[in-house]
């Protein structure tokens, strides 16, 4: 069944990236097709005429995206391919992205032509164990057919400018006392863990921890592919309902954290006057009040023209401190400065489902029930103890799925 109302007359795309897509319901499954064009990587135009009983898939867009993939490979190997740097690492990205879209989008076509033969075999088949186990099979394949699907949604739009830069996090305890900053503590090494199966490096920039373990503040830098653009859907409120280790009583507790997911921003990105700056040293200490150190080590600053503060006393040295405290410093004026020409761009923000505000729930780990549910997007996943290991992989490419889907709902809003 189309769901989409009807359909204008064909289109001629000339503008890059813009894209223009329809759902069909057929079977249970949503396919998506979507008209794209990108002058960058020498995708024709598109033009087609789209009847409301037709059914259509991505497989011409596919096959552009190979051309694509073709041309950036033959420039690439180009004598001159190092002459414009800025050219080069742009073409770098997008044949990365290519790469991975076009090998998900194989995978996939491959497992729905097993499901198709084991679906075949099914209806021929008149031994129940065997029947069984084709069953299983098919079980299989649907679910690995729908993760391919979600990574494919999530590539198939171009990314955005920051996609590829690393990323600053910070996490910090909300409201709960020292269950929130217990569960800081989980969150840090949730994402720690992911990072480490990513083969990305970790770097702690400023930690404060509590008496019992848990964490009154943190920031630490991810360096590696994409980090951006795997994590930027984390920032907000993240809300815990468990009984704690606190708790002699046996009652559930909730609490929240905030978490932020910073582009880390260059020199080049933001300029900042010395003179809009307030340095301030003093002595580091620890959790309790005990000094790490006896020396002015720790520094804070403030940028006078947005109030911003950083502070930083995870080194010995003053220096190093400073250095760290700037790179979060950097990257908050880079994000503000962002969000304010987004803004400015749609002020609706009808292509976000959030505001990106760290004031803004976003998610409950439920651990009585074993669920955590992801309130922008209604999605739930029954797996909290693998979860809150670092296996959360499928979780956010489920939510980066999402978001692309009403990402092109957005520009099909305005492109109507």
């Amino acid at each position: 069944m189309y769901t989409d109302g009807n359909l204008k007359k064909s289109s001629g795309l000339n503008r890059p990236w813009v894209a223009k897509f329809r759902y069909w319901q057929t079977s249970g499954a949503l396919v998506l097709f979507i008209l794209a064009t990108s002058q960058m990587a020498g995708f024709p135009n598109v033009s087609c005429q789209i009847s409301r009983n037709q059914f259509m898939d991505i497989s011409p867009i596919i096959s552009r995206m190979r051309e694509a993939f073709a041309e950036i490979e033959r420039k690439l190997s180009a004598p001159d391919a190092f002459s414009d740097r800025q050219s080069y690492e742009q073409l770098t990205r997008e044949h990365q992205r290519l790469s991975s879209l076009l090998s998900i989008y194989d995978q996939q076509k491959k497992k729905e032509k097993e499901l198709v033969d084991n679906q075949e075999l099914l209806a021929l088949e008149n031994d129940e164990d065997m029947a069984e186990l084709i069953q299983a099979d098919i079980a299989t394949l649907e679910e690995d057919i729908r993760k391919l699907d979600a990574k494919v949604l999530a590539l198939i739009l171009p990314p955005d400018k920051n996609d590829s830069r690393n990323t600053i996090m910070e996490i910090r305890p909300a409201a709960g006392g020292e269950e929130a900053a217990l569960f800081a503590g989980d969150l840090f090494r949730m994402y720690n863990r992911f990072a480490e199966s990513q083969g990305w490096r970790v770097e702690v920039l400023n930690i404060t921890e509590t008496d019992l373990g848990g964490i009154k503040d943190i920031g630490f830098s991810l360096t590696g592919t994409d980090v951006y653009r795997v994590l930027k859907l984390e920032s907000g409120v993240h809300r815990v309902q468990r009984i704690p280790t606190t708790e002699t009583g046996g009652r559930i507790h909730t609490s929240t954290v905030t978490v932020a997911v910073l582009p880390e921003a260059e020199e080049v990105d933001v300029h900042i006057d010395p003179s809009d700056l307030q340095v301030d040293v003093f002595r580091a200490s620890g959790a309790g009040g005990q000094h790490v150190n006896t020396t002015d080590s720790a520094v804070r600053i403030t940028h006078i023209p947005t109030g911003v503060v950083v502070s930083s006393q995870q080194e010995r040295s003053q220096h190093r401190n400073r250095e760290i405290c700037m790179r979060i410093l950097r990257s908050r004026i880079l994000e503000a400065k962002q969000l304010e020409e987004q803004a400015k761009y749609d002020a609706t923000r009808k292509a976000q489902v959030g505001t990106g505000d760290r004031s803004e729930r976003i998610r409950t780990y439920n651990y009585p029930q074993n669920r955590i549910t992801d309130h922008r997007f209604g999605l739930s996943w029954f797996s909290l103890p693998a979860i809150m290991e670092g296996d959360i992989q499928d979780m956010l490419e489920e939510i980066l799925a999402e978001n692309s889907k009403r990402r092109l709902e957005s520009e099909l809003e305005k492109q109507l």
